[in-house]
């Protein structure tokens, strides 16, 4: 019950107690700002440090809601301003030295900002802000409003500043750019309009650019037509067409790194390149500054580029990266170059205090160096940053003084725990990660990337020194952890190697051995009761493969120092038995884990979820892996990975994580006491947290933004605070005597060395010798080996002795290996000496089989690798050729090929074609149909006359669709040109393809024919060949082939002798052809059997069985046998014999003659065969060739008709982007133009109402002034004048003298005014008025209350004098700013004027362009004939006929002359035909006479018609034949008649159809118009029934039955005029039948 009453009160005091910020360690890395002439400040992680630069004491401003994003000071105001980093941030005002919050601005900024900047004078703040918005944002940031903003997308700039001699200037600068901003002021409305500079190039010369919008300098294209922007042939016709630069037309410009402003209100601007610029602030013109070279040049920094400028009267003071501060000395458009100052890095920011008495150097690591200007400057460091983020920190024994921290360069520095200040640094010069301060001694491990621990010496905090150095292993060192007591330090490495090092000095830091765990360790936690003699350490690594997390628990015994030899193996790793090591796993993953003080719970981190877990270990010991499982969660609400570490009593959980908040919680309720935000999760939050032994002192360190902060506690007390400090006795207590002891060794250890260091080289030699085990052997000890790891060490020495234990056994084996050795030397002497048969394999003498398998397998492998490379190489190079293949040859339906002549230089080349697709065939075939259906519009256009009439009722009905259909006839017609141009194209290509074609045609048959030729050429060459044989000629047969551009299929094929290097043969195909070759020498000697039949062939008959004609040449008579004798002794026969052999020889002599003769002439037919043959092809290759010219000359016309087509329909494009560019500018001109005008309107009302304003206040001034003695009347005049002239008089207000050196600093010189000091100088003014209004100054005699309300008068007079001002100041703004809108109008008219005029002209151009064609004509060669330029191209007053007409002109004067030609020759040959017709027309007339009285006696005579045409007619049958044909033909005349009637017909009925319809639609107004008439009729009778007239009913009835009598009398008329018809109509009948027979007989 006391314990829970206990922990009940602990918990009661925890609620109570805080933690605060003592003080915050950190560097900048935004620039530095000045708030006052003594005080900087910059934004370090979460706080804002202020440094007092007299006193050096630093003050600490906390933001509350994350990291400080930027920083502005206002001097005059002593206002800080920062920003957040959070989502939507906040800008937080801050007054100095009081640190209350001011305001807080609000913006609709999404992600952060990135540049503040204050103006001067006056309440304004600018912020830019970055992605997504860039947006540019003013503020007045006293009253916490955004006066005005403008977004610039995507550009982001570097530096932002006002102009401090107008705070209506403003200047925004990027790598690329430089803008300057101009605030306008309207009354309470403010506008921002910017003004681009323009740079120069990078050699610092300008480019002219034309203007994109109206381009001034384009040429004038009389033929091609008009000439347009680039932006118009690209087709923009939007906002990016007027920025639209082609990549040709980009230039690289400079690119400003910094800017400052003048006081003639001109900016410097340093260039990346190493130009410098002076910018107008009136025009913004840009002038590059020429350097002026003075002395001899600088090594190696004659290229300055700043990267900083600060304004010094009479040039600037620059810095670059090579660590000087330069002084620019500009005069006119020169400057020259002097060194300043030189500092120990590259220079980052240059500032100047407000009084210009201090030049602030900041450097890129942080460092800060003050400059004063002074009779005497000095120069000192003002902030020395370390080099680096802290890597690690710790606190040095007792933790109440100095604490250590660690960067990852190496350097350790000693701070102060009360103030923060730096007491010493010491570099190490290595890459360092942790470092771990010694509970039982003044010393301190660190610990390297390279495996080592170099341990620190720091009794004298002033002076940390090194004294030893452990080199462990070749892996990082990643954990460095003394236990509580201060008896061992684990070192952990990456290999997963727990190193154990006896912490005390004296034992010289003795390796005692390591333990291996699993690689990658996350923590190792340690428990060293003050009543155990033992050390309990846990480890914890991952298992990422699994997802858990493995705990590895090992004790070490006090004794471990004396009994480590034992402990440890020969290499030096603890056996697991003697430290009793355990393992468990945890299901999930932890990031952190540690082991309470009663070593029998863990707790842990979870990695992936917010919770923390407490694990119980078992009591009884096991073996292998033990699971555990969780015994106690509590959700945390820290998010990220987080750390666990315990306080130095145990009883409080220290938690931190990435989201920067630092928690303290119970031991054993794991609630939270105590919370602290020391970092942020911007900044990836806290990397490591220490506390002191007491409990007093918190250290945090951040992971990446650089902090350290100093937590102290706030209300604390009570029992929380007894049990730490209890503890923090006791611990102190029991390590006094351990830690003097270990102190005075170090002390004397570091004065031997000193020592040592004065003695001579071989008195430390001795001395080495003499005290081998003194610490002095480790400080003076020379190594000459290389340096070797102490675990590789422990393993050579294991090996060694290893070596030395075995090395008989080890001799042996030696010899026998020898012994072998030259054994199988022996027998492959032998082996080389036996025979083929016997002998064996190289590889058979191999002992190691496995080590040969070994290395075949490697070569085997690398074989294969060389072989897939080359094989997928091959495979590349195949798939390319493919590619190709495919492009240029399978694609071909024909294929590109040449054809050459035999005897002339003369080549003719086919037309390659491809196939032509679905789509190109299907378009063409459209085209042909549209071509088709014009040609028919076309000639009934020309047959039939079209009439137009319009019907008045339809044309109302349908007014609308009319109009409708108008308007789709008028898109149809903006179609047409686009239409014709496809449908022409696709026709030209048509001509193309089908000219190709027929020339590829005649191309075919000539190569058909070449074969041919080739062929005849070889068939005779081979009769050729043999004559040449037989008559033993040394002539050459001429054999025509092909080459290979008449045959390019023969380069897609490799021949076998192409192939120049020797061909790979695998064994067993060398086996088989070897096999092959045998097999084939066998078969042919078994064929070939005995050859006496061939034998006696040859010896009886010459190897034939008859003598052929050809081998008369080659016969040979043989001579008798006694020719071989003289003459003399020949006998009678042997003389006969002689003779016939003459005879003989003579006559096979005649016969060759008369072959060879023959053979010769044959030959010669056979080669002029040839010759003509080749000749005749070689003219007709000739004439293929002129037509392949005039193939290509049309195709060449028709290309070019393409291209001109193809051309005017871009161009018609480009002017079509080029009208809607200039539409779409002119909209937004006149958009724009609005808006000025309602600026203008608005601006003007505003400007009437102030001046109205104006105008009564300076009215009541003046009112008062008059007044004034009419208020007075009642005193004295002379008293009254004395008065008034009091009333005229005004204080004199006296300015602050500044000194004149300060004068002579301050290149800016007296500010103009802003709102404070004109509040300051109104105050100040009021103030003397109170001295005026004293009664002192009261005249003699006058009442005291006539001077009381002369006072009041007078001050309301005052004040309404300052207000007059105020309001003429106010005025002057708005004039001006009604100006300037007014300007801004008149600008965008003159624009909108301009787009005008430009669109007429564009549409002049596009007139032109569409009226005046192109039109191709063709002129035969040698009907023109024209001397080079006398062509003439101004056809103007030209017409253009087509040729057709001309010819059909022509045609139709040939044939009227041919008619006139032949009508006379008509006539002439009439003239001579008159006389004989007449004489045969006599004589005809007689004949006439004598038939007509025959004929009348043969009618007188009694036949009947039948019986007279029977008789009269000899063909009597052929007559009724013809006259049943006459009939047939009547009757089809009658039935064609019949049908045509019928079609008459129908049209007459579609025509009364269509009358009938529009008579319906009369009907249907008609009856509309009736029930009108009826209405009206209806209405009449009730009229006419209201007045009753009678008259009017008698007359309408009288009408009505003169209408019916004479209707009647109407219809009895037609009816007689019908009957009468009728009547007609059946005589007419009648006589037609009557006169039909008569008809036929005549």
């Amino acid at each position: 019950m006391a314990q829970d009453r206990e922990r009940d009160e602990a918990q009661n005091v925890a609620l109570c107690a805080s933690l605060s910020v003592r003080w915050v360690q950190g560097f900048p890395r935004q620039n530095v700002h000045f708030v006052n002439d003594s005080t900087i400040c910059y934004p370090c992680g979460n706080f804002v440090i202020f440094i007092n630069i007299e006193t050096k004491k630093k003050t600490v401003l906390q933001c509350m809601n994350g990291i400080v994003g930027v920083v502005a000071t206002n001097v005059p105001y002593e206002v800080v301003a920062f920003s957040d980093r959070r989502l939507r941030p906040l800008i937080y005002i801050y007054n100095f030295p009081g640190l209350t919050r001011r305001t807080k601005l609000k913006g609709n900024v999404l992600l952060d900002y990135t540049l503040l900047s204050f103006s001067y004078c006056g309440t304004y703040l600018a912020s830019y802000s970055s992605l997504p918005e860039f947006e540019l944002a003013l503020w007045n940031w006293e009253s916490g409003v955004i006066l005005c903003k403008k977004s610039q997308p995507g550009i982001d700039v570097s530096q932002m500043t006002f102009n401090p001699m107008n705070r209506h200037q403003l200047c925004l600068s990027s790598p690329s750019a430089v803008t300057v901003w101009t605030i306008e002021r309207s009354n309470q409305e403010h506008y921002l309009k910017a003004k681009s500079v323009k740079l120069p190039m990078e050699d610092g010369s300008f480019c002219n650019e034309t203007d994109v919008v109206f381009p001034q300098s384009l040429p004038k294209d009389p033929i091609y037509g008009p000439v347009l922007p680039v932006s118009a042939i690209a087709g923009l016709v939007g906002e990016e067409a007027e920025t639209f630069r082609p990549k040709d037309g980009l230039y690289a410009l400079l690119h400003p790194t910094m800017h400052c402003w003048t006081p003639t209100s001109d900016l410097y601007v340093g260039c990346e390149e190493g130009h410098l610029l002076m910018i107008s602030g009136e025009n913004l013109k840009v002038t590059v500054l020429n350097k002026i070279e003075d002395g001899p040049p600088r090594v190696g920094r004659n290229f300055v580029s700043p990267v900083t400028m600060a304004y010094q009267k009479g040039g600037v003071l620059a810095s670059g990266i090579d660590g000087f501060v330069y002084s620019f000395l500009i005069k006119d458009t020169n400057y020259k170059v002097e060194d300043f100052l030189e500092v120990e890095g590259p220079v980052e920011h240059l500032m100047f205090s407000p009084s210009y008495r201090m030049l602030l150097i900041q450097t890129d690591k942080g460092s800060i160096y003050i400059y004063t200007f002074d009779e005497e400057p000095t120069f000192e460091k003002l902030l020395a940053a370390c080099d680096g983020k802290f890597q690690a920190t710790d606190f040095i024994t007792p933790g109440n003084e100095y604490c250590m921290t660690l960067t990852q360069s190496g350097e350790v520095c000693v701070w102060g725990i009360e103030d923060g200040a730096c007491v010493s640094r010491i570099y190490l010069n290595i890459p360092a990660t942790v470092l771990a301060c010694s509970p039982s001694s003044l010393s301190a491990a660190v610990g390297t990337e390279d495996g080592f621990v170099h341990f620190l010496d720091i009794q004298d905090v002033e002076s940390p020194h090194s004294v030893h150095t452990a080199y462990l292993s070749e892996s990082p060192v990643q954990h460095l952890l003394y236990d509580q007591r201060g008896m061992y330090l684990l070192v952990g490495t990456s290999e997963g190697h727990v190193f154990v090092i006896n912490a005390k000095p004296s034992s010289l830091f003795q390796i005692l051995g390591f333990i291996e765990v699993g690689k990658g360790i996350l923590q190792i936690s340690t428990v060293s009761p003050l009543e155990t003699d033992v050390v309990e350490v846990m480890v914890l690594s991952p298992l990422p493969e699994t997802g858990r997390t493995r705990l590895e628990i090992f004790t070490l015994p006090k004794i471990l120092p004396q009994v480590s030899a034992s402990f440890a193996d020969e290499r030096g790793r603890l056996r697991d038995a003697f430290i009793h090591k355990f393992v468990y796993e945890i299901e999930h993953a932890l990031s952190s884990a540690v082991l309470n003080f009663q070593s029998n719970r863990i707790y842990g981190f979870c990695n992936q979820v917010p919770y923390i877990c407490s694990y119980l270990l078992p009591e009884k010991e096991h073996s292998g892996i033990c699971i555990l499982k969780s015994y106690q969660k509590v959700q945390s609400k820290q998010y990220g990975p987080g750390m666990l570490s315990l306080s130095p009593h145990g009883l409080w959980l220290i938690t931190i994580a990435k989201c920067g908040i630092l928690c303290i919680r119970d031991i054993h309720t794991l609630e939270t006491f105590v919370q602290c935000r020391s970092h942020s999760h911007q900044g990836h939050g806290i990397q490591s947290v220490r506390i002191s032994m007491d409990g007093q002192s918190i250290l945090v360190n951040g992971k990446d933004d650089s902090t350290l902060v100093n937590l102290r506690w706030r209300q604390f007390g009570g029992n929380l605070a007894n049990e730490i400090l209890e503890y923090s006795q006791q611990l102190s207590t029991y390590l006094k005597n351990t830690m003097d002891e270990e102190n005075d060794y170090l002390s004397v250890a570091k004065k031997d060395s000193l020592d040592l260091g004065s003695e001579p080289e071989h008195a430390i030699n001795e001395n080495v010798r003499l005290s081998v085990d003194s610490l002095q052997e480790e400080l003076v000890k020379v190594d000459n080996t290389a340096e070797i790891p102490w675990i590789q060490q422990k393993s050579q020495e294991a090996i060694k002795n290893e070596v030395k234990l075995f090395s008989n056994k080890r001799k042996e084996i030696k010899r026998g290996i020898k012994a072998l050795a030259k054994t199988i030397l022996d027998m492959m002497e032998e082996n080389e000496a036996v025979d083929n048969i016997a002998k064996l394999e190289q590889q058979e003498f191999g002992l190691d089989l496995e080590e040969l398998e070994r290395l075949h397998d490697e070569s085997e492998e690398e074989v294969a690798k060389i072989r897939k490379d080359a094989e997928m190489q091959n495979l590349a190079k195949r798939y390319l050729a493919e590619l190709i293949k495919e492009e240029c040859w399978n694609s071909m339906a024909v294929k590109g090929r040449a054809l050459k002549c035999f005897h002339i230089p003369c080549v003719v080349e086919n037309f390659p074609m491809k196939e032509r697709t679905d789509e190109e065939l299907k378009e063409l075939k459209r085209v042909v149909q549209q071509k088709k259906i014009e040609a028919e519009c076309l000639k009934l256009q020309k047959e039939i006359v079209e009439v137009q009439s319009a019907i008045t009722l339809v044309k109302k009905h349908h007014e609308e669709e009319d109009e409708e259909e108008e308007e789709d006839g008028t898109t149809k017609d903006t179609n047409l040109p686009n239409y014709l141009l496809g449908s022409l194209s696709t026709d030209f290509r048509d001509i193309i393809y089908k000219v190709k074609t027929a020339f590829n045609s005649e191309f075919d048959a000539a190569y058909k024919q070449k074969e041919i030729e080739i062929a005849r050429v070889k068939e005779n060459n081979v009769r050729i060949q043999e004559i040449v044989l037989d008559l033993e000629l040394e002539e050459s047969i001429w054999q025509p082939e092909f080459e290979d551009c008449e045959k390019p299929e023969r380069t897609l094929i490799v021949e076998s002798t192409e192939i120049t290097a020797q061909r790979h043969i695998n064994p067993w195909q060398k086996a088989k052809t070897e096999l092959l070759v045998t097999r084939e020498m066998e078969r042919l000697l078994l064929s070939r059997g005995p050859n006496t039949r061939r034998r006696a062939l040859m010896d009886m008959m010459g190897g034939v069985l008859e003598v052929k004609k050809e081998d008369i040449l080659r016969m040979v008579i043989p001579q008798p046998a006694f020719m071989s004798k003289p003459d003399a002794l020949w006998s009678e026969e042997e003389r006969k014999q002689f003779k016939a052999y003459e005879k003989k020889v003579k006559e096979l002599n005649e016969e060759r003659d008369k072959y060879r003769k023959s053979l010769e002439t044959e030959m010669k037919k056979l080669q002029n065969s040839i010759q003509e043959s080749t000749q005749n092809f070689d003219e007709h290759l000739k004439r293929l060739f002129e037509r392949r010219v005039r193939a290509e000359m049309v195709v060449s016309q028709e290309e070019l008709k393409i291209n001109n087509l193809v051309f005017s329909l871009m161009l018609d494009e480009e002017i079509s982007s080029r009208e809607a560019f200039l539409n779409n500018y002119l909209a937004r001109k006149q958009e724009e133009k609005s808006q000025t005008t309602e600026a203008i309107r608005k601006s003007r009302e505003d400007l009437d109402m102030y001046k109205e304003h104006y105008d009564n206040l300076l009215a009541e001034d003046k009112v008062l002034d008059r007044s004034f003695k009419k208020e007075f009347s009642e005193i004295p005049s002379h008293q009254v004048d004395i008065l008034y002239k009091l009333f005229k008089r005004r204080p004199r207000i006296h300015k602050q003298k500044v000194h004149s050196d300060t004068t002579s600093l301050v290149p800016f010189g007296e500010r103009p005014g802003s709102g404070k000091l004109n509040k300051d100088a109104f105050a100040q003014l009021m103030k003397a008025m109170d001295d005026l209004d004293s009664i002192n100054n009261m005249p003699e005699g006058l009442d005291p209350s006539v001077w009381e309300h002369f006072c009041m008068t007078r001050r309301a007079k005052v004040e309404n004098e300052q207000k007059v001002k105020q309001k003429a100041a106010g005025l002057i703004e708005m004039v001006a700013f009604l100006q300037r809108r007014t300007e801004d109008d008149e600008k965008v008219q003159h624009e909108i004027e301009k787009v005008f005029h430009e669109l007429i002209l564009l549409q002049e151009d596009k007139v032109k362009f569409q009226l005046n064609l192109t039109i191709q004509i063709l002129l035969k060669q040698g009907q023109v004939e024209l001397e080079n330029f006398q062509l003439l191209l101004d056809y103007s007053d030209a017409i253009l006929i087509n040729k057709n007409i001309i010819e059909d002109l022509n045609s139709v004067i040939r044939t009227q002359g041919q008619k006139k030609v032949a009508s006379m020759m008509e006539s002439k040959e009439i003239h001579k035909g008159i006389f004989q017709i007449e004489w045969e027309h006599k004589k005809m007339e007689m004949e006439m006479e004598d038939l007509n009285q025959k004929a009348w006696d043969i009618q007188m005579l009694f036949f009947s018609r039948d019986r007279q045409k029977y008789l009269n007619e000899p063909n009597y049958e052929t007559l009724i034949a013809i006259q049943i044909g006459i009939m047939e033909q009547t009757i089809a005349v009658l039935d064609k008649t019949h049908k045509k009637n019928v079609e008459n017909c129908k049209k007459l009925l579609k025509k009364l159809r269509r009358c009938s319809n529009q008579k319906d639609v009369a009907n249907y107004t008609l009856s509309c118009n009736l029930r009108e008439e009826l209405v009206a009729v209806s209405e009449r009778k009730d009229i006419c029934n209201a007045v009753g007239s009678t008259l009017t009913c008698e007359k309408i009835a009288k009408e009505r039955y003169e209408n019916m009598m004479q209707h009647q009398k109407l219809t009895k008329i037609s009816k007689e005029q019908a009957e009468q018809i009728s009547i007609l109509q059946a005589e007419v009948e009648r006589l037609r039948m009557k006169t039909f027979p008569a008809l036929v007989q005549m």
